[in-house]
This record gives structure tokens, C-alpha cells and sequence, in this order.
């Protein structure tokens, strides 16, 4: 008999929540194998194993999607009936990043292409393993994003409308907006069609430490932390994409991953939202940073700068009835966090 309380694959675990997922399960006693591209950027992976491949390709996926030991035998060649189903697959693996990456088109190909690939391959494999041990018993979880919602709904960035309900007729704003639309809808029609069990969150906008801050692929909160950190403590101007007056809301990782396991131990499929409901503007987001650090920081603002819709906040009407969730951190003592980890990787 083993001491582990269950078994989980956590896809994309070398990075922001995945890394930060695995590190809550194996707290909660579960045998975790973790798998991605590369290793977690900014500290030591915490899974029992760590498997470095592609999931675009479909027969490192089916080897991946097989539970064979809690020593780790993934490179051991272990016939398919002495392995099992996990317990659960925690789906985070995906292309994408921030703005600056999402909405110039010039990744949309891209974007659309790998992530629709690993989520096709990882649910006709799951499928393929519940025929072969005659039992639905390995439960998904895929990490969708609120940049599915449509656009009109956005459009005024004092009222955005983030309903679950929403949703339709669908007109996100970007190719990575109608993956996750597409793949939301690839996830539900497997569990009717297939009864795999799954569980959809659509994310809003998640930050925290050890997520990536520069390079292009950061989302705001990192960009500004990492920006304001670079300012001398006297301040100075930080350049601001649009006019600063788009809002948004930004959910701290730690709660982030408490919903989600929520949503994982409870019986509701989703989608439901999880995230924040204190919107602020870019500009105000500049300001919080700038308090953080002690420091008077002015703005350039670039018009011409990848913006994404005007408004967005999270609704948490549903989450809280059916999870009694809802996030308990203020932005500003996430961006406190925040600003104080990145500013320690730019002077370390």
C-alpha cells in the first residue's frame, strides 16, 4: 500500500500555475508527475517526477497519460496492464503570454494550432485508456481563460459584463480567445459523449511570484512591477500601453489555486470564473506599484501599444454559490508580493 492519498498529472508544470499547483498537491499528499517543455524557471520542481517533452506529440502524450509506479518508471518500458489511470490531470499546458504576445497576430497560427493539439491529444488518450480499464475514473481539470468572453460585452471599461452565462453568441477579441472558447467546448462534449469527468475554470488574469516578468510573454502586473523596479528610488516615467484607462481585475496565485482545487474536490463541471472582482485601471495598477515601492513614478503613455478588450472583471456570483468561494487578498498586497520578488531577481 502506498502513503500517497491519490495520483496526478499535472501538464505544464514547468510553468506559473502549474509549478504552483504541483507544489499544492504534494502538500496534500498526492504522487505527482509533472510534465512541460522545460523545468520551472525560478525554483525546483516539488514533483515526485518530471517528464520533459512535447504534448503536441501524440505518442509522448499516451505515454505520459499512464500511471506506471511510485518510483517514477516513465522511462521504463512497463506493459500498459500494470499501469492505471490517474486520479486526476490538471490541464495548464498552453501558448500563450501577455498583450504583448497575444494581441500583435503575429502568433495566432501558432497559439491555435499547439494548444487545440495537446488538448485533442490528451482527451482522445484519456478516452482510449477508460475503454481499456472499462472505468471513467481519471478527472480533468482545464485551466480556461476569461478572454473567451465577447468583446461587445467589454467594450465600456466601467461595466464589463464577465457573466458565465455571457458567453454567447461568442466574439472574443483574439485567436487565443477562440482556442480557449474552442477547447472549453472540446473538454464539454468529451464528458458528454465520453463521460470523461472534467471541471473548467476560466481564469482571470492570475499573477504572483515565479511568474515569467520579462521577455515579452509577462502579463501587466509583472510588466509594471518589473518596470517601477528598474526606476532608480528617486522614480521617473514608465512607459503605459493605451491610455491607461482600460481596467481589469488580477487574482493572487495562492487563490487562484485554492479555487481551483475547490472546483476539483466539489461536483460541479463549470465553467465558472475565477478571479477578482477589484478592477482597477492600468493606470491605477501603476499607482499601487509606485506605493509598493516608495517611489514617484510618472507615466508615457503608447497609444499604439497591444491593448486587448477595454474592461474586464471577474463575476464571482456563480463560484461563490456553488463553491462558497471567493478571493480574500487585496491587489495591492499581491502586488506587494509581487513587486518585491521581481525587484529581488533584477538585483540578484
Amino acid at each position: 500500500m502506498s502513503d500517497y492519498k491519490k495520483t496526478a498529472l499535472v501538464l505544464g508544470a514547468g510553468g506559473f500555475i502549474g509549478s504552483h499547483m504541483v507544489k499544492r498537491l504534494r502538500s496534500e499528499g498526492y504522487w505527482v508527475r509533472g510534465v512541460d517543455l522545460k523545468h520551472p524557471e525560478f525554483s525546483e520542481t516539488e514533483a515526485n517526477e518530471f517528464i520533459i517533452g512535447d504534448l503536441r506529440d501524440v505518442i509522448f502524450v499516451r505515454r505520459c497519460a499512464l500511471f506506471n509506479g511510485y518510483l517514477g518508471n516513465f522511462y521504463k518500458d512497463i506493459a500498459d496492464k500494470f499501469c492505471e489511470p490517474f486520479d486526476e490531470i490538471y490541464q495548464f499546458a498552453a501558448d500563450m503570454g501577455g498583450a504583448g504576445f497575444v494581441f500583435t497576430g503575429e502568433n495566432d497560427a501558432d497559439i491555435m494550432h499547439n494548444s487545440v493539439r495537446i488538448n485533442l491529444n490528451l482527451l482522445e488518450e484519456v478516452k482510449n485508456i477508460n475503454y481499456k480499464h472499462v472505468v471513467n475514473k481519471t478527472k480533468i481539470f482545464y485551466s480556461g481563460s476569461a478572454c473567451m468572453y465577447p468583446e461587445h460585452n467589454q467594450l465600456d471599461p466601467d461595466n464589463p459584463d464577465c457573466r458565465e452565462e455571457s458567453a454567447y453568441p461568442a466574439n472574443p477579441d483574439s485567436e487565443y480567445g477562440w482556442e480557449k472558447l474552442f477547447s472549453e467546448r472540446l473538454y464539454l462534449a468529451y464528458n458528454r459523449n465520453h463521460d470523461i469527468p472534467i471541471r473548467i475554470a476560466r481564469y482571470h488574469n492570475i499573477f504572483g511570484p515565479e511568474g515569467t516578468w520579462d521577455g515579452g510573454r509577462e502579463k501587466a502586473p509583472a510588466a509594471i512591477c518589473r518596470k517601477v523596479a528598474k526606476l532608480p528610488q528617486s522614480g521617473g516615467p514608465i512607459e503605459v500601453w493605451g491610455d491607461g484607462l482600460q481596467t481589469r481585475s488580477f487574482l493572487f496565485i495562492d487563490e487562484c489555486i485554492e479555487a481551483t482545487r475547490r472546483l476539483m474536490e466539489s461536483d460541479f463541471i463549470g465553467p465558472v470564473n475565477i478571479g477578482s472582482e477589484e478592477m482597477v485601471t492600468i493606470n491605477q495598477l501603476v499607482d499601487i506599484a509606485a506605493e509598493v515601492a516608495e517611489k514617484e513614478v510618472s507615466k508615457t503613455h503608447k497609444l499604439d501599444g497591444p491593448l486587448g478588450v477595454r474592461g474586464r472583471n471577474s463575476n464571482n456570483d456563480l463560484i461563490r454559490e456553488k463553491l462558497d468561494w471567493d478571493y480574500e487578498m487585496t491587489l495591492k498586497e499581491g502586488i506587494r508580493y509581487t513587486y518585491y520578488w521581481i525587484n529581488g531577481q533584477i538585483n540578484n
